[in-house]
């Protein structure tokens, strides 16, 4: 038994924030936030919506795609580092607001690793025969945490959410394998405290994520016995065109075959895998039989992959 995806679905806040509302705000440029990070513009949420409103929307859109009623889910697992109140959790808020009444959940607490390790959650489920329909969400509303004055911050996150439902399946597809790490003792270098604003040591968590992201792919690969040849499309977090430069270099991977939509939403945080697969799907980039990749870092520090057979 595996689980495969089902449905995905996306969705951001209509503000937006590019690099030249930034230059009005702090001493940057449009020329040196592309440079530096590949980021063009970012979404921002108002005041009033809450990230259990994009997890809504997005978990809405997952299980049209997936042709399946609210009542069929019997799990919703939430990645986020920003629920709308420290309980209930956002799995429960959306529980609620979709009409889910068969559902259990839960929030997992992994940054932007977040939805990796919900996924790898979610198909243990499956897997073991517990659950047969899940939906697994990740959404994060980063930007409510960051001081528009820092210009090392400010420039990078973004606000959204992305979902898929994962199914129980007796085919040659889904979810081949996982590979999920921690360095605790790297947390300090990327905190957000409990009152104030995001601090990062910039240089550090950036060779961090470089050896991370790496690393994931590797480590997945090498489990599922696979190699790089066998990539259909690589997915990585959205956090840095450099990063995933530095990536694409390193395993000699065509540029078609890694999937970069940074540049629109900046770092979403747990929602920025997802929304990218979500688009992958849309720009037809995922095909039958594929295999897709899905590999990220965030604080904690924390980093880990999937290994998906699209079915």
């Amino acid at each position: 038994m595996r689980a495969r995806i089902l449905g995905t679905g996306s969705f951001v806040p209509q503000g937006v924030v590019t690099n030249l509302d930034l230059e009005k705000k702090v001493e940057t440029s449009d020329e040196w936030i592309r440079a530096r990070t590949g980021i063009i513009e970012r979404r921002v949420s108002d005041e009033k919506t809450a990230t259990s409103d994009l997890a809504y929307e997005a978990s809405k859109r997952a299980i049209e795609s997936a042709k399946l009623s609210k009542k069929d889910i019997e799990l919703i697992i939430v990645a986020t580092c920003t629920p709308d109140v420290l309980f209930p959790s956002v799995a429960c808020v959306i529980q609620d607001k979709l009409g889910a009444t068969n559902a259990a959940g839960f929030d997992v607490s992994a940054a932007c690793s977040g939805f990796n390790f919900a996924m790898s959650v979610a198909s243990k489920y499956i897997e073991t025969g517990t659950y047969k329909n899940i939906l697994v969400v990740g959404a994060d509303t980063l930007t409510k945490y960051v001081d528009w004055k820092d210009r090392n911050i400010c420039i990078l996150f973004g606000d959204g959410a992305g979902a898929v439902v994962l199914q129980a399946t007796n085919e040659d597809c889904g979810i081949l394998g996982s590979y999920l790490k921690v360095k605790g003792e790297g947390g300090k270098f990327l905190v957000m405290p409990q009152k104030g604003f995001i601090c990062m040591d910039g240089k550090e968590v950036f060779k961090f994520a470089v050896r991370a992201l790496e690393e994931s792919v590797l480590e997945v690969l090498r489990l599922t016995n696979l190699s790089m040849s066998n990539i259909g499309l690589l997915i990585p977090h959205q956090a840095n065109i450099r990063i995933i430069d530095h990536v694409i270099k390193k395993f000699n991977l065509p540029k078609d075959k890694v999937y970069v939509n940074l540049q629109k939403y900046g770092n979403t945080s747990a929602a920025s895998i997802p929304i990218a697969l979500d688009e992958a799907v849309a720009d037809k980039k995922v095909h039958k039989g594929g295999i897709v990749v899905l590999a990220g870092f965030g604080a904690g520090l924390t980093y880990g992959a999937n290994v998906i057979r699209w079915g």
